[in-house]
């Protein structure tokens, strides 16, 4: 007689109840039971228990299958809600350089010049310092910190500190002189240096402020892949599984008659390198890959598709055809709120633009770009219904990246007709309500990160995701099922899912992104174990729960990747 395991996650810990296993039930790895688990299979089917076996679910059932399958390890779930991992399908993975500050972490300006001088300190004078996710809405000031915020702090080191979102920056002055950088310097293309009343740079550059950037020293990935390595970790607490780099890249691939340049990003290469290592623990990854021009593209040989379950190659994207509105230069038909005949920019010409879908369709590449104006996904529709009426494919998967803000009619119907899907990031409604409120006419406000139109009347298929606005399902499944930011005003009922709408859009729907929807996605006989473990019901919590329901514990390929400490049993 054997003895089996019982765990009750707590933290990761396990209790030995020592029960007895039958000779004749079918043997599996783990089995999971005594709670509610959400299949998110094609009716959205109810159970209580699953086995698994090799990484993949081999019964799915009642408290029947505890009775007939036996385990090594058997998890109590005591009543909590076993679901598919969610599958973020745009999520960047950032490093933290040693020259960098965290302004994600302050509550407020002041907290914020406190980071600074101690950074300054301890790298000494002239050093840069950089730092990434400053949201003004945040802060307890309520906006934006400014060139004189920052030399108040960091008077003798050059400050450029990134905004969520990544399409705006905020330089001291230190910075804007070594840029050289003043009042007469032009607006670069595509992006705006702010200015204020007395025509000074008052720090803020929209979108191009790669033009002080590039000053920055560059640190070598080594130095930085311990942080990139963290990233992807720090992804397993919200019960992600699977996700989708979107800024990555094959630069580091050789061509003929090119150097291979070494710089410190995430690329195909590296990341295959980091999962070979230890991928076991990291949730499963596809990887857009900036577009690299037709010489590369050939000379690298690979596609969509190719790869592993573990790593494997997504779309070509996602190349900014538009802004976004942490700058804001998102491209609208119409003039942003009490700018008059200001509509943002695009970043590409018609003729560039349908150049780059062409090239990439001819060497077998998805396409999943960047338009977030309702003017810039009219183009980038345009572009892709072009490319594909000239090279016709089937289950070409092509998608566009956030359609922030819902185009004509005329576009959407294109969409449908051609298979075009939506990978949405409806977070930002929450992460960016103000900024919404400030610059969009009424319409443009109600109907901002549409799911339920384009979804549901035009029948595009829709994907969630996050843009690290922030990485949290949570957010997500809140406001796709609620239509509130945080000041609790609902904006666009009419836009609104159903929560089993809303979890299948961040679970099963990202696995089609993938061509990955037979292997997981949902919990059903024959797929991959990638599962999460919420305390509460997704699908009756109060709507404010979804926003602090915990996440449990986490599996992938059937092992436990995640515990939260003091999860109850």
């Amino acid at each position: 007689m054997r003895l089996g395991r019982r765990d009750v996650l707590l933290g990761g810990s396990a209790l030995l109840l020592g029960a007895c296993t039958a000779p004749a039930k079918t043997e599996a790895d783990l089995i999971l039971h005594g709670g509610q688990v959400l299949t998110v299979d094609a009716k959205f089917a109810k159970a209580s228990a699953v086995a698994v076996k090799g990484g993949r679910i081999v019964a799915v059932g009642g408290p029947e299958l505890v009775e007939s399958w036996t385990a090594p390890r058997i998890v109590d779930l005591a009543g909590r809600t076993l679901m598919p991992g969610f599958n973020d399908t745009h999520v960047h993975i950032y490093s933290l350089s040693p020259r960098a500050i965290e302004p994600d972490k302050v509550k407020s300006i002041a907290e914020l010049q406190d980071v600074l001088r101690a950074k300054a300190a301890a790298l000494g004078k002239g050093e840069w310092i950089t730092g990434y996710g400053w949201d003004e809405a945040l802060l307890s000031e309520k906006r934006n910190p400014l060139r004189a915020d920052l030399d108040a702090a960091a008077p003798d080191n050059p400050v450029i500190l990134t905004r969520a979102g990544a399409h705006s920056a905020v330089c001291n002055s230190k910075a804007l002189e070594l840029a050289k950088i003043t009042r007469k310097t032009p607006d670069p293309e595509a992006g705006i240096i702010e200015k204020d009343a007395s025509g000074e740079p008052n720090g803020i550059i929209r979108e191009r402020f790669d033009i002080v950037e590039r000053l920055v020293p560059e640190d070598t990935f080594e130095t930085l892949r311990p942080s990139y390595v963290q990233a992807l970790k720090n992804l397993l607490p919200f019960g992600i599984t699977s996700f989708q780099s979107a800024s990555t890249s094959i630069f580091d691939e050789p061509v003929d008659g090119e150097q291979v340049r070494d710089g410190s990003g995430l690329t195909y290469r590296r990341m295959r390198a980091i999962y070979d290592e230890m991928g076991a623990d990291l949730p499963r990854a596809a990887l857009y890959i900036s577009y690299p021009g037709e010489a590369r593209m050939k000379a690298f040989g690979k596609k969509s598709g190719d790869g592993d379950d573990r790593v494997r190659l997504g779309p070509i994207g996602e190349n900014l055809t538009d802004g976004g509105f942490t700058g804001p230069t998102a491209w609208l038909l119409a003039d942003y709120k009490g700018q008059p005949g200001f509509r943002g920019k695009g970043r590409y010409s018609d003729a560039e633009l349908q150049e780059m879908v062409d090239k990439g369709h001819e060497y077998g590449w998805q396409m999943g770009l960047h338009a977030i104006g309702d003017a810039a996904i009219v183009q980038v529709v345009n572009a892709y219904v072009a490319a594909l009426k000239k090279r016709p494919k089937e289950d070409h998967r092509w998608f566009l990246d956030h359609f922030t803000i819902m185009p004509p009619d005329e576009t959407m119907k294109a969409m449908a007709e051609n298979g075009i899907i939506i990978a949405q990031q409806p977070n930002f409604l929450y992460n960016l309500e103000g900024r919404y409120q400030a610059l969009l006419d009424d319409w443009r406000l109600a109907h901002n990160n549409s799911v339920a139109t384009p979804a549901k009347k035009h029948g595009i298929f829709t994907a969630f995701s996050s843009d690290n606005l922030p990485i949290d399902p949570r957010v997500g499944l809140y406001v796709a099922t609620t239509r509130k930011g945080p000041s609790g005003t609902v904006h666009g009922a009419e836009e609104a899912v159903s929560r089993e709408d809303a979890i299948r859009m961040y679970t099963a729907n990202g696995a089609h992104l993938t061509w990955e929807e037979k292997e997981k996605g949902s919990l059903e006989v024959g797929k991959l174990a990638d599962m999460c473990v919420v305390e509460q019901d997704p699908l009756k919590v109060a709507d404010s729960e979804l926003l602090t329901m915990n996440v449990d514990a986490t599996f992938v390929g059937g092992q436990q990747v995640f515990a939260r400490e003091g999860a109850r049993g």
